[in-house]
């Protein structure tokens, strides 16, 4: 059983303690907040002993094999370096860091360390994206042709409220405030069809009305991007007012093309029109169907064991990532994907900046 620790007692820390205590491979036995109450409050909810305010001081007194960061990214090198020193692997939240440079800083720390480093790039392990993994194995879709990536963000919930709320919530310290925080989701799932020589535009705008404060007001909540690299291309979408919020996936081969709906947890190939004429147009819709009834059976049957709730997918990661803790194994998020999503989200947030392109 894997000591476990964590810092960061904000709202995604449920999430990793309630998941890591779900593989049974690991037990959180201390967490950390710089204000005591959050750590306090988050250790009486899940029963975990002890609770600190420093890192310092709870890497010193219960010799954690893993650490889990939540904090926001503009801590991460600091505190990761700080883990590796102390002997722990360290799974991280997204984002991973602030920049492409700190990323290869804690990829550098983590090799010298001899230590893991993981990202909790959990949508990647969803049901429907495990199943496109098979696909591409098999060689299903061909070569790959292009990319499309969707990603929803509702500015009226929960978080979207603290952060319009609050001109001083650590969003808007990021190089690209909103885009800079849910860039990963997108592009996470794209990188492996994308080398490091790429070209990017992109398109970024405030579509919702001013509020008056200058701060609230500098953070663009529709983002659209293209990037090419040799003959692949890849789309993105960020929106905050597009309904339903999507969290979509297309990909488009030269045998096959699938689209994967991350919140229906479905995954379909692509209509085709087999037959000419208006009698082949009557086929696809009973086909889709088809594959959308095997969809649900598939989900019925992951809820009847327990395998359908919201971070089943982290679940999944977290796993794979202790595995690869336990025998050295590679992690199951490769390095080389962590490093090409922190220096796309470098050259989109660039672009964006400047109203334009960059290669």
């Amino acid at each position: 059983m894997l000591r476990v620790g964590l810092i960061g007692c904000g709202k995604i820390a449920d999430g990793h303690v309630e998941q890591v205590h779900a593989t049974a491979r690991g037990r959180v036995v201390a967490v950390c907040d710089r204000e005591g109450l959050m750590a306090e409050q988050l250790a009486i909810r899940f029963g975990i002993a002890r609770r600190y305010t420093d890192l310092d001081a709870m890497l010193g007194a219960e010799r954690l094999d893993v650490l889990h960061v939540a904090t926001p990214p503009d801590s991460h090198l600091r505190i990761a370096q700080t883990a590796f020193a102390a002997g722990c692997h360290v799974f991280m939240e997204k984002p991973f860091a602030l920049t492409r440079a700190e990323a290869q800083q804690i990829v550098a720390a983590a090799a010298a360390a001899r230590r893991q480093i993981c990202v909790n790039y959990l949508y990647n392990f969803e049901s429907p994206a495990l199943e496109l993994e098979r696909l591409l194995e098999a060689g299903r879709l061909g070569d790959i042709v292009h990319v499309d990536s969707s990603y929803g963000y509702n500015l009226a919930g929960d978080y979207g409220l603290a952060v319009l709320s609050d001109p001083g919530h650590w969003v808007h310290r990021l190089p690209g405030k909103l885009f800079h925080n849910v860039l990963d989701h997108v592009l996470a799932k794209i990188v492996r069809f994308i080398g490091d020589d790429y070209a990017v535009q992109v398109f970024s705008m405030r579509r919702r009305a001013p509020s008056g404060n200058a701060m609230v007001d500098a953070m663009d909540d529709e983002l659209r991007f293209l990037v090419r690299s040799a003959d692949v291309t890849a789309s993105g979408m960020v929106s905050a007012h597009g309904r339903p919020a999507a969290h979509t996936l297309r990909i488009v081969g030269t045998r096959d093309s699938y689209e994967l709906d991350f919140g229906a947890r479905t995954i379909v190939p692509v209509a085709r029109q087999v037959y000419p004429s208006a009698l082949g147009r009557l086929g696809p819709p009973w086909a889709q169907a088809r594959h959308y009834l095997r969809n649900a059976r598939r989900n019925v049957a992951a809820f009847r064991r327990h395998e359908f709730h919201y971070f089943q997918s982290m679940r999944v990661l977290l796993r794979r990532f202790y595995d690869a803790v336990e025998t050295g194994a590679p992690p199951p998020v490769p390095q080389e994907d962590i490093l090409r999503v922190c220096g796309l989200i470098d050259a989109i947030v660039l672009a964006a900046a400047a109203g334009g392109s960059r290669t």
